[in-house]
């Protein structure tokens, strides 16, 4: 596929993350032509320092892993990353909520947007496919998209499965074409990733980008 690499963004979200980790993020970015990094909320600002003036998008994420963070620590964070140069906010839903019956995420997912949209900047809402059902995953995409949502994204990679391509194309069924979907969790080769754009994904975020953009030789 042509310019795969404008489709991923490599991301470091383990918990061990060091400084060296991010050097070297950003460093892959330069050299391959990635359209962002993503990267934890504590490491944001020096993220910002070593990308400079390169054009690469600066993802981070918020509520994250679990979601179910209060909405106004959520909201705070949301604010303070973008102080310190995010360009992009993939937020875990409230999962929780959701499975509660209750019409908090949507609630909480327009705060958040009005947030990043004052700002310019792109929320992206993970609503954690391996614990919804296809019916799930349809209404999830409805809320998101309805709450202002730039973009559906798969997972957080810390659930026990990531992106799927069915998910995908049900995503890209129940989303205006407004919306990106991000595939993300589990996304290791070139083929995989692939795969995934052919069924709707707009962008790819893995740890992996390096062997799949090397996937391609």
């Amino acid at each position: 596929m042509k310019n795969i690499e404008r489709y991923i963004e490599q991301t470091v979200l383990k918990a061990q993350t060091i400084d060296a980790d991010i050097e070297n993020l950003v460093k892959e970015a330069k050299q391959y032509g990635f359209v962002g990094i993503c990267v934890p909320p504590f490491w944001v600002k020096k993220a910002k320092r070593e990308i400079g003036d390169a054009n690469i998008q600066l993802v981070t994420v918020v509520g994250f892993p679990l979601g179910y963070s209060l909405t106004e620590t959520k909201v705070i964070e949301t604010e303070q990353l973008i102080k310190l140069g995010a360009d992009e906010i993939d937020v875990v839903w409230s999962l929780t909520a959701f499975k509660a019956g209750m019409n908090w995420p949507k609630i909480e997912l327009s705060r958040i947007a009005e947030v990043c949209h004052q700002q310019e900047r792109i929320l992206k809402v993970i609503i954690e496919t391996a614990y919804l059902s296809e019916k799930e995953i349809i209404e999830a995409c409805g809320i998101c998209a309805d709450a202002g949502a730039d973009f559906v994204k798969t997972s957080t990679g810390f659930a026990p499965e990531g992106a799927k391509e069915k998910h995908i194309r049900l995503m890209r069924a129940n989303l205006p074409s407004s919306v990106g979907i991000k595939a993300s969790g589990g996304i290791k080769t070139y083929e995989q990733a692939v795969g995934l754009i052919q069924a709707g994904a707009d962008r790819i975020g893995t740890s992996s980008g390096v062997q799949i953009v090397a996937g391609i030789q």
